[in-house]
């Protein structure tokens, strides 16, 4: 269940407090005015180990069956369990991506960082098992570091060290699954987010190491913070050090919406909050936000795209939770806590209003439609995972395809994705369908409750965004060169 993902962290070790404060004292322009950031009615110019703990996740979601031998095609999951499942290649097909590779753009030259605590022990070895599975070149380059420091053993019976090692294979194999030809760095952390006061502030000192040691394209992060649980912008301010670091460096930076529509955690890691709330840092202006869709395959083979949302799925329910009640399992999006709509939403301020909304784009991560992953790290076998934790690798894939088009790097996207939505760029697919509105059962209640979301419609929306992609013209119109 979700509670398997849950991290907790406060906010900055008071080592790193003053470094990471003067690097976010003076947010760029892009970073700041022009994006629309808002500032707080009590500025806080130091945040310490005391301050008010927030509940950090990875968004993966790795469905509950022992390994199996073989990854499971989409008809062994049909006769399994009435469910949708896809390989590698089924995504490949999914986003028209061979069209891409007959031309030579697989990624190739360019680097595709991940960003995990803990990370697996066993990930070189799986994703070599992956790979001659389906046949794919190794990464040109797999390099993996933990720059805060040597990382624990893992321990199988530690809910934290297992689900972020689940959360690092799927990242890895399916980045590299869509971008054969992208360098792979994973950036490891060493604590468990559960220590307090150590998690995100290592992820936020290792990404910006990792930029000033490495030529990086892109990075992807599939983790979030409830915005609710901030205190106020004050808070995340200081964390934004690596994001302003990126865009100096005209790196990308993606991250996950979430995977509870349009709820997510309280404090404690299990309880919904009962009102649309969104989560950090997707909602950071300086990053692309990355919703989930549904890959519904048609008789011809092929496939159309409609929001996620497996909340009142009884047949995904039961075999999730056991029960057929409904839980949230659905991609998160609505408008921002802290930031205030920038510049490049004003096009579809209609739908945001004045808030800066999320996502920006989606592709697959619902449950009903879960990939193969295989891994080691525990029992050896392939496994089913989904969540905006497979649909951000998958998209940072193709920003490396693109940044190889462009012959560079090409930083901060957004302003380029919502002119190409202006312009009606053949690239982006319209997804007109389906909704994040979740509902759950409190713990000892008797009845469900709901939170309303937002439907998916004609053009942008706060459920996927300005919506998918057709990756063979995307990717040449996202490098300028459509």
């Amino acid at each position: 269940m979700h509670q398997a993902w849950t991290v907790r962290t406060a906010l900055l070790l008071p080592a790193l407090a003053a470094a990471t404060v003067a690097a976010t004292a003076t947010l760029s322009a892009t970073g700041g005015a022009a994006l629309g950031t808002t500032t707080p009615s009590s500025p806080t110019s130091v945040v310490t180990a005391s301050a008010p703990q927030i509940a950090v996740y990875p968004d993966a979601i790795i469905l509950p069956h022992a390994p199996k031998a073989a990854p499971p095609t989409d008809s062994d999951c049909q006769a399994a369990d009435s469910l949708d499942c896809y390989t590698p290649g089924d995504l490949r097909n999914a986003y028209d991506l061979p069209a891409l590779y007959a031309r030579g753009a697989t990624g190739k030259g360019e680097t595709i960082m991940i960003v995990d605590a803990f990370g697996s022990p066993t990930i070189k070895a799986d994703l070599a098992a992956f790979d001659a599975q389906f046949g794919y070149p190794a990464p040109p380059k797999f390099t993996v570091i933990a720059p805060d420091g040597a990382i624990p053993k893992l321990n199988p019976k530690n809910s934290d060290m297992v689900g972020w090692a689940g959360e690092t294979t799927l990242d890895v194999e399916y980045a590299h699954a869509l971008a054969p030809g992208a360098s792979i760095l994973l950036v490891e952390t060493p604590a468990s987010e559960t220590e307090g006061v150590v998690g995100f502030p290592q992820i936020v000192a290792a990404e910006e190491y990792a930029l000033s040691h490495y030529k990086v394209g892109v990075i992807s992060q599939s983790f979030a913070a409830t915005e609710q649980t901030f205190t106020g912008y004050g808070q995340i301010a200081p964390l934004r050090a690596a994001y302003t670091d990126a865009e100096s460096h005209h790196v990308t930076v993606l991250a996950g919406t979430g995977d509870a529509g349009a709820t997510n955690f309280e404090n404690d890691g299990v309880t919904y909050y009962r009102h649309r709330v969104t989560a950090w840092p997707a909602t950071d202006p300086l990053v692309t936000a990355v919703g989930g869709t549904e890959l519904e395959r048609s008789g011809d083979g092929s496939f159309t795209s409609v929001a996620w949302n497996d909340t009142f799925n009884q047949t995904f329910t039961k075999f999730w939770t056991g029960s057929t009640r409904a839980s949230p399992f659905a991609t998160g999006g609505g408008g921002s806590e802290f930031f205030a709509r920038p510049s490049f939403q004003n096009g579809v301020k209609g739908i945001t209003g004045a808030a800066r909304g999320v996502p920006d784009i989606s592709m697959s991560g619902a449950c009903n439609g879960a990939v193969d992953v295989y891994s080691s790290y525990t029992t050896k076998g392939w496994s089913l995972a989904c969540g905006t934790s497979e649909a951000t690798p998958e998209f940072a894939a193709i920003v490396a395809i693109a940044d190889q088009i462009a012959g560079r790097s090409l930083g901060v996207i957004n302003p380029a994705l919502y002119k190409m939505y202006a312009q009606h760029a053949a690239g982006i697919v319209d997804v007109t369908s389906g909704n994040n509105t979740v509902a759950f059962y409190p713990k000892g209640g008797k009845s469900p409750v709901t939170v309303k979301g937002y439907s998916a419609g004609q053009g942008y929306d706060l459920v996927t965004g300005i919506g998918t992609l057709d990756a063979l013209p995307f990717a040449y119109e996202l490098a300028g060169k459509g």
